[in-house]
């Protein structure tokens, strides 16, 4: 049970590292909030380090990077690359990290890449992801053939098309971002107060609204201050109002990408973890889709695995985990 490699996922604003063996199974796990933000000011190196210590890692344990830590603020710049884009590509843009972890006598460096992002780089429809790509790469089996549409939800939901193992297009929607300024900088605020519990996919609220956002198209203008209406008028309590948002959010946002990527056979695959995830698959399941769900963290752990593969670090035998998290 020794480790082969350090995984890493590191977000705007949150950091997370697991050991792998040489079969992709996880060993050791550190996660915290010194996401990129934290990391510009205190430095990518040390943090990394403390956590590979941490965790019980060699001083020469590779590590592969995912996420903002190749971003142009971030630690060094891994480009993007343009679409269409498969695995290989996506996996062969990985940039290295040079001179980092190196032992108490100055011997042999850590070996870390960074994998790049992806590009839409349309005049009409720009978009760019780092991320969720390495996700991406720990799902093409699900993908791997014909036409498919994977919803990924987040602060940043991103919707794509793969065609034939092929990442084809995608868009973004602010979802996550929309409903953290609505419900604590516009006036909505005072109908959802503070700390208000996230809705469970069945709360009424929630699949009210987001029927009513599906069934409209995902025009919900007229719908968002009726939030604070029924609080001033029909008593609407705070965790209602709070799912009602969300539904009316989420609702319009698989409504529009439903209407632009037409899902074949209405089939979506989803990439989440945790209470969002289930609140997706209720509104995909409620506009009439038929849901492959897979595990977000599982994803990228794969997509990870499979670059140090790549890469030569786990040998030319090694076999990743199954896709043991996907159910229909």
């Amino acid at each position: 049970m020794k480790p082969a490699v350090a995984a890493v996922d590191w977000g705007t604003s949150s950091f997370r590292l697991w050991l792998l063996d040489a079969a992709g199974m996880v060993l050791a796990e550190r996660r915290s909030g010194e996401g990129m933000l934290t990391a510009s000011a205190e430095g990518f190196g040390p943090i990394l380090e403390k956590h590979l210590a941490a965790a019980g890692a060699s001083e020469i344990l590779p590590a592969i990077i995912c996420g903002m830590a190749g971003a142009r603020q971030g630690w060094i710049e891994a480009p993007y690359v343009t679409l269409p884009a498969g695995l290989d590509g996506i996996l062969a843009g990985a940039v290295p990290v040079p001179g980092q972890g190196l032992g108490q006598g100055g011997g042999q460096p850590r070996e870390i890449r960074i994998l790049p992002g992806l590009a839409q780089r349309s005049a009409e429809t720009p978009d760019v992801m780092r991320g969720e790509e390495t996700q991406l790469a720990g799902l093409l089996p699900l993908f791997a053939s014909g036409r498919h549409v994977i919803c990924m939800p987040g602060t940043h939901s991103k919707w794509v098309e793969a065609e034939d193992g092929v990442i084809s297009g995608f868009r973004t929607w602010l979802t996550g971002e929309l409903f953290s300024v609505l419900s604590t900088q516009s006036i909505l605020r005072h109908s959802l107060g503070e700390n208000a519990a996230p809705p469970l996919p069945d709360t009424p609220a929630f699949v009210a609204a987001c029927a009513e956002a599906l069934g409209q198209g995902g025009d919900i203008g007229p719908s968002l201050f009726r939030i604070r209406a029924a609080t001033l008028l029909n008593d609407l309590a705070p965790e209602d109002a709070s799912a009602t948002l969300s539904g009316l959010l989420i609702g319009a946002e698989i409504a529009s990408a439903r209407r632009m990527f037409n899902p074949p056979a209405n089939k979506v695959i989803l990439v989440a973890s945790g209470p969002l995830g289930s609140l997706y698959a209720a509104a995909l399941k409620l506009a009439g889709c038929t849901v492959l769900a897979a595990d977000a963290d599982e994803a990228v752990r794969a997509g990870l695995f499979e670059a140090a593969k790549r890469l030569g670090w786990m040998g030319a035998d090694s076999t990743g985990p199954a896709s043991e998290s996907l159910a229909p």
